[in-house]
């Protein structure tokens, strides 16, 4: 579990193929490196992956064909800076919003521009996604957990303050980047509790 606060930027070392996953090195810039453990949870990129390796100054991570196929961790080549976060402990403060790390899908920035001293960015995403994401409301992209600011039927907005782009790697993806998103995991459990209680009064499934 974790809040979506990016705690760092780390640099990809390597980006090793191993069959159909991807083994990556990554090397932390404020995380100590020391102090994960083997088998630990960290977002890359918002991708939960398992810590396997550890090392003075870098830590590994595995990466398997399901997860290549539906976040942007494919995409990523040595020398690429991701962002990272720790799982959350209990005694941590909840400042983002709960985030699973289980990307939803994959968005693509369709436009950007600069409103004083913060950056509107502008995601097209699937109607799947967008059925998720309401005007005011969590969405996670890149592990970054952001507030909508806009939303129609075929994008959504947020902006970036000035710390966010200072402190994460979203800021200098240009237009066309893909990124990855996870929509807040509320509104999946709502909605699946509505259908179940309709379906109830009607007897039977409703799409």
């Amino acid at each position: 579990m974790f809040t979506g606060l990016v705690e760092d930027m780390g640099r990809v070392a390597r980006a090793d193929r191993r069959g159909e996953a991807t083994l990556y090195e990554i090397t932390p810039h404020a995380i100590d490196a020391d102090e994960l453990s083997l088998g630990d949870s960290i977002a890359v990129d918002g991708v939960c992956l398992t810590v396997t390796l550890k090392e003075p100054r870098r830590f590994q991570v595995l990466a398997g064909p399901e997860t290549l196929s539906r976040t942007t961790l494919g995409q990523v080549r040595p020398g690429m800076m991701v962002n990272l976060e720790r799982a959350l402990r209990p005694s941590d403060r909840l400042g983002g919003h709960i985030v699973s790390g289980h990307v939803d899908s994959v968005g693509e920035i369709c436009a950007k521009r600069t409103i004083g001293p913060a950056l509107d960015i502008q995601i097209r995403a699937h109607r799947d996604v967008l059925r998720y994401v309401v005007e005011k409301g969590s969405i996670a992209i890149d592990g970054i957990s952001l507030t909508v600011n806009r939303v129609d039927d075929y994008s959504f907005a947020v902006a970036l303050i000035p710390h966010t782009l200072e402190k994460t790697t979203l800021g200098g993806k240009g237009h066309g980047a893909k990124v990855n998103l996870e929509v807040d995991i509320i509104g999946k459990y709502v909605e699946k509790l509505v259908k179940e209680q309709l379906a109830g009064r009607m007897g039977g499934a409703v799409p």
